[in-house]
Formats: structure tokens, C-alpha cells, sequence
């Protein structure tokens, strides 16, 4: 049975290969050329690929081909107690982990019906909401790159470190964070972190001024991007556009506002939107959404509530460490929920986040068992990635670099 499900795959990926092959080819004018844009090429930003028909510098045509670093997150975590799936989460989009995290978190407390307190909410609203600021960051000061402007960069990524920074000192990890668990925060908010937060409020924003500074009105860098993978409104919507790539087109959808979660009615922020959904306003869009996540984060700070940092849930949460060396009953919880022993009640949800580039959601099935029947996780990079190809067509290579990367497509949460 497996030599003949082996045999299926390959007759597909053969029928897909000759499929392209038969797109590319044109016999109506020989002039046309064929160029590989990925899966290696430092512009792409990961690892895809642009089967390209060129007329000159002209885009003509073109064929996405993904699945490089397809790693099988959601088979995999059908295997795997729910305990133990966060990690993968990290791996997906690992420009704003935590978030990932948060969200799979989220997404399992629906299941099992736990309420969090308020103060777990917020210390979560402040690490998503850096998160958030790190993402933008990487995003609007590598479109600068790809212009030809590289200070920016080097200027911002002082920056994304002290992000990192807070980062290890809330949960000890800088990229692939694992931050959080199942019922609420690892460990409460440091006096060190609290600190370190709020050096970065009073830092960050003269740095994000000048940032802005640089390019907002820098003469080349709009010849660069306005104008350029332009997409209207109705076409992103047909096509499952979410985050600042659908805000970029006047539609105000975030799921912060829309769908809230995490206590995130508590706060005030605004939700900027864009008119004609190109690469320049692409970057607008993000730009004002790192002011607007300061001013979250600014909020929660002050006002972070007094309480518990976790849920009173013993099942899924593991005691404090103390309580292990001490407590035969807190001894016999820690092994149970790390060996994946407690079984999840049966039941069908779904939870989604606003991630650094959209709409993050998770599709539980459970079937009453240790770990899930079925995870899939909605990946809005995915979503953008097939609008890509229309988006360049007519237009220079180089506009296709700039497009691609306003995008910020993030090849891990492509493939997943």
C-alpha cells in the first residue's frame, strides 16, 4: 500500500512538472526568456521559487513553486501531546514567535474551557504586541535594503536585540521563544524585565521616528514602491488577504478589534488602513502599526493588573518546581502532563490571533485522546504567496523583488 501511495505522489509531481513546463513555453514568441527568481536567491528572503517568463526586464508570466522546507508541522503534531506542540509554533513565522505561541495556547484553552486571569492576559498582550514591533521592523527596514538603502536596517536591528532581550528574560529563548504555556505565563514578569520594557518605551520611539524619517519621503524610495504590486481591495478579499497587506487596500479588518482576545477591548489603539493596497502603502500601513503597538504596550504596562500570572488549572499546567520536590500530588501532575498522560475533552474549535502578517488561526479537532486528531494552522503567508504571481505580472524584476518583500512572506510560515 505504501509503494502504491509513493507511486501516486510521484505521477502527481510529474503531472505538475509538465503542467509548468507547459505554461512556460511559448511558442508564440521565442524572444521570451525563462529565469529561476529563488529557491536560493538572497532577494527572496527564503526559501521559494518564481518560475519566470521574461520579455526583456519585463514579467511576463510566472509559476510559484513552494514546499522547500515543508516540515509536516501538522501530521507531526497529531503525534505529539498538546503539551509539546508549542515549538513547533516558534518555527513557523520566527520573526514574531511569540505570537505563534500565544495563539496555539489560546486556541487549546478553548478546548478546555480555562479562563486565564487578567494579569496573564496583559503580560501576553505586551509580549505579542513587541512581537508585533519586532516583525514590522524586519519587514519595513529590509524593503529599504531592497531599494538600496541598508542604514535603516543596520539602525532598527539594534532594536529587534533589546526586543530579544526582553524576550530572554521572561522565558530564557531570543528567536524560537516557547513562551507561555497551556493556562496562562511560565513565570511572572521580573522586576529585570519590567525594567527592560520600560527602557525600551522611553528608547524605541525617537528611533522609529528616525527610521520613518529616512524613508517616508526619501525621493527614491517612493519612485521605488508607489505604484508597485499594487492589488485592489475586492481582489485581496477573494483572494483570504488579512493584516497590513489587506489594511494596505482600505479594508479595516484586524482581528484585535473584530474578534477580541487577551483583554485586548481593554485598550485604545487605532486600526490604519491604506488606498491603494501597493508596496508603498504596504509600508505605511506597518510603520503606523508599530506606533499603535507602542501605545498597547504602554497601556498594559502601566496598568498591568495584581494577581496570578496562570490558571488555576493543575490538569494542564504544570506546578511550580518547589511544589514537585515537596507535594506528591503536584509530583504526580508534573508527570503526567509531561509524559502526555491526561486525555483533552472531545470537541472542534477554532481560535485566531492578529499575526505579524494577518489572520493566525489554529483548527483543533480532539477526539477525547492525549494529543490532537487533527491541527491545521492557517497560515496567512500561504494566502499572500498565491496572490503573488498576479501581483508582478506586467511589471520590472526589480518591482517583483520590492512586492515580494513588502509582503514579507516568511518561508517558514509558507511551508510549515
Amino acid at each position: 500500500m505504501a509503494t502504491d501511495n509513493k507511486t501516486a505522489d510521484t505521477d502527481q509531481l510529474q503531472e505538475f512538472r509538465d503542467n509548468r513546463d507547459l505554461k512556460l513555453q511559448d511558442k508564440k514568441n521565442e524572444n521570451l526568456t525563462t529565469l529561476n527568481l529563488g529557491p536560493t536567491h538572497p532577494a527572496t528572503h527564503g526559501i521559494f521559487q518564481n518560475i519566470l517568463q521574461m520579455d526583456g526586464e519585463v514579467i511576463m508570466d510566472a509559476v510559484p513553486t513552494i514546499g522547500y522546507i515543508h516540515r509536516a508541522f501538522e501530521k507531526i503534531a497529531e503525534r505529539r501531546p498538546f503539551y509539546q506542540i508549542t515549538p513547533l509554533t516558534d518555527r513557523m513565522n520566527y520573526c514574531s514567535s511569540p505570537i505563534n505561541n500565544m495563539g496555539y495556547h489560546m486556541t487549546v484553552e478553548k478546548l478546555l474551557g480555562i479562563e486565564i486571569p487578567k494579569r496573564a492576559q496583559y503580560i501576553r498582550v505586551i509580549m505579542m504586541e513587541l512581537a508585533r514591533i519586532s516583525d514590522h521592523l524586519i519587514c519595513n527596514s529590509i524593503l529599504g535594503v531592497d531599494s538600496g538603502a541598508f542604514t535603516g536596517f543596520l539602525y532598527v536591528m539594534q532594536e529587534r536585540e533589546h526586543i530579544y532581550d526582553i524576550y530572554e528574560e521572561v522565558c530564557g529563548a531570543r528567536l524560537t521563544t516557547n513562551m507561555g504555556r497551556i493556562g496562562g505565563m511560565e513565570r511572572d514578569l521580573s522586576p529585570k524585565a519590567l525594567h527592560l520594557i520600560g527602557e525600551f518605551l522611553k528608547r524605541f520611539p525617537k528611533v522609529w521616528a528616525e527610521f520613518e524619517k529616512m524613508l517616508t519621503r526619501n525621493r527614491i524610495f517612493i519612485d521605488r514602491t508607489v505604484g508597485v504590486g499594487a492589488i485592489s481591495a475586492e481582489r485581496a478579499l477573494n483572494y483570504g488577504f488579512t493584516g497590513p497587506n489587506l489594511r494596505a487596500t482600505g479594508v479595516d479588518y484586524d482581528v484585535r478589534v473584530m474578534n477580541p482576545y487577551s483583554s485586548y477591548e481593554d485598550f485604545e489603539f487605532e486600526i490604519p488602513v491604506g488606498e491603494k493596497g501597493d508596496t508603498y502603502d504596504r509600508f505605511l500601513v506597518r510603520n503606523e502599526e508599530v506606533w499603535q503597538s507602542l501605545k498597547i504596550i504602554e497601556q498594559a504596562y502601566k496598568n498591568l493588573p495584581e494577581g496570578s500570572y496562570h490558571a488555576d488549572a493543575p490538569h494542564y499546567y504544570l506546578p511550580p518546581k518547589q511544589e514537585v520536590y515537596t507535594s506528591m500530588e503536584a509530583l504526580i501532575y508534573h508527570f503526567k502532563i509531561v509524559m502526555g498522560e491526561i486525555d483533552a475533552p472531545k470537541g472542534e474549535v477554532y481560535h485566531s490571533v492578529e499575526g505579524g502578517n494577518g489572520e493566525l488561526g489554529f483548527y483543533l479537532i480532539s477526539d477525547g485522546g492525549r494529543t490532537p486528531y487533527r491541527l491545521h494552522f492557517r497560515r496567512p503567508c500561504f494566502i499572500y504567496y498565491q496572490a503573488y504571481t498576479e501581483m508582478i505580472k506586467g511589471g520590472q524584476l526589480a518591482d517583483a523583488i520590492l512586492t515580494l518583500s513588502s509582503l514579507n512572506v516568511i518561508a517558514g510560515e509558507l511551508d510549515a
